[in-house]
């Protein structure tokens, strides 16, 4: 190679270190646009740390789940490695090794344990299904979740008082959107509903999310859920979590925890408005 095009390809070389560093910063940038994303780590499994009673069997179902996957996982690896490692004999092209029917106990194996694999995977999953879709009659609170393109308006309900509704607009920053203000220690029903297309009411400390889904009635349990706050007051961002238009990006919303001295201050001031 003459001394020419080594030195264009170092120069080449040079130019693209710059390049693909700027690049990573683009991508680094990108997937982290969105200023609303909560703190995970590691011993939650990269979930946010979950604000309501409801939270901790998702947490632990979500765990479990990673760890069975992790095991079967480690197991196939381990199997295929011995495989390879020890069965490696070299043979001709026209060398088969020995070709056997069937084997009744790995057959047997290799059937019952996906199947009983599956068994707990469903026990588990239903038993917390129908813990989290459980309702109460009398909950603390009631707030009426209305999405529509693209905002939300929250309507609140408490002790027979119905409270000034919360609207918004179209924002870029979950600070300026429609606020949600809760009581901690209290249980919450949520009735959503939506006039035009399928919005996604999704709070990600709730570790939950409901579509919101147009034509439902308002008798159907589908379109309630219920939970039970923790005593972790702050402000937590939300959103829709299905694309519904052009500014679906910008459907943001928050949700305040507060004391029950703050809630009452707050029920005092919104109360005067009831419709």
């Amino acid at each position: 190679m003459s001394p020419t095009r080594r030195t264009t390809r170092r120069s080449l070389a040079r130019r693209r270190v710059p390049r693909a560093a700027a690049l990573a910063l683009l991508l680094a940038t990108a997937t982290a646009c969105a200023n609303d994303v909560p703190e995970a780590n590691w011993s939650r499994g990269l979930l946010p740390d979950h604000i309501t009673e409801q939270g901790g069997p998702i947490q632990t179902l979500w765990n479990g789940a990673w760890i069975a996957a992790l095991a079967t996982g480690a197991v196939v690896i381990v199997l295929i490695a011995w495989a390879a490692i020890f069965h490696r004999k070299r043979r001709s092209k026209a060398d088969l090794p020995p070709q056997v029917r069937y084997n009744l106990p790995i057959e047997m194996l290799y059937t019952l344990i996906p199947l009983v694999m599956v068994s707990v995977f469903f026990f588990f999953t239903a038993r917390d299904s129908e813990y989290l879709t459980r309702m109460s009659n009398n909950p603390d609170v009631r707030v009426k979740v209305e999405a529509f393109q693209w905002s939300w308006r929250f309507t609140t309900t408490v002790g027979g008082k119905t409270l000034q509704p919360v609207a918004g607009m179209p924002v870029s920053d979950y600070h300026q959107g429609p606020q949600l203000v809760l009581p901690v220690n209290k249980t919450i029903e949520f009735d959503l509903s939506t006039d035009d297309v399928i919005h996604s009411f999704w709070v990600p400390e709730f570790l939950f999310k409901r579509d919101v889904i147009p034509g439902i009635p308002e008798d159907n349990p589908g379109r309630k859920f219920e939970i039970k706050t923790l005593n972790k007051p702050g402000v937590y961002a939300g959103r829709c979590a299905e694309l519904c238009g052009v500014d679906h990006s910008r459907m943001l919303f928050s949700v305040k925890l507060v004391n029950d001295r703050e809630w009452n201050q707050y029920i005092a001031t919104q109360a005067g408005s009831a419709q």
